[in-house]
């Protein structure tokens, strides 16, 4: 599976859309950084405008309400981790084994596996259960995300001859996955994202152990 690259339009012919963009991002990156700091509910668009150091008329010109804002930004998240994901895998070229070490990871580079973003994340899995827009948004994402996991688990059982069912591997897989996040979000247990990544390492070893050692594993450097 590869990743087409987005083909950048002639610079003379997206200047104003490029600014526009720029302060959206802008943004959006004051919405990250005030759900990691204050929470969901106390997150305002007066506190993102003063985050990204714009003035409020700004803030409600781009986006109008704070929940065409937080959208805006799930979905950038959400878009964001779905390139990460993919470029990973795409690292893993036909190997189902190279392609699932690759993406768990992936899970772990700084990027995208940091404190703000983490926290980011927390902030919306705890509001979606009420709001059928963030579920919608992420949902496909997820699905598609978690097809191509249990892909990976059914070809590494046929060459492995394991037994388990790969519907429930993959499963396993995506939530101890998100537990770890939760964990090094959390701060617990001193968790940092090397050990993070060390025992996820050694859940892919247990699983897999024709595929995968250890040593193999841990060796691979997380950005």
């Amino acid at each position: 599976m590869k990743v087409t690259p987005i083909k950048e339009a002639e610079p003379g012919k997206r200047g104003r859309k490029a600014s526009k963009e720029t302060r959206q991002l802008q943004l959006i990156e004051a919405t990250i950084d005030s759900l990691a700091k204050r929470g969901y509910s106390e997150t305002t668009m007066a506190d993102v405008a003063d985050g990204a150091g714009l003035s409020r008329g700004i803030v409600n010109f781009h986006f109008e309400s704070k929940e065409k804002l937080l959208v805006a930004t799930l979905q950038y998240m959400s878009e964001e981790y779905a390139v990460h994901w993919r470029n990973a895998l795409a690292k893993g070229g036909d190997d189902p084994a190279r392609q699932l070490a690759s993406v768990v990871a992936a899970d772990f580079d700084r990027a995208i596996c940091n404190k703000r973003k983490l926290a980011a994340w927390c902030a919306f899995w705890g509001e979606a259960k009420s709001r059928p827009t963030y579920q919608s948004l992420c949902g496909a994402r997820d699905e598609d995300y978690q097809n191509v996991i249990i892909d990976i688990c059914t070809a590494l059982k046929s060459s492995g001859d394991y037994d388990f069912d790969p519907i429930s591997a993959a499963l396993a897989l995506s939530a101890m996955l998100e537990g770890l996040w939760l964990r090094l979000l959390m701060g617990t247990e001193n968790v940092t994202r090397a050990t993070a990544y060390a025992a996820a390492c050694d859940h892919l070893v247990s699983v897999f152990p024709k595929h995968f050692s250890r040593e193999e594993l841990r060796a691979r450097k997380i950005a």
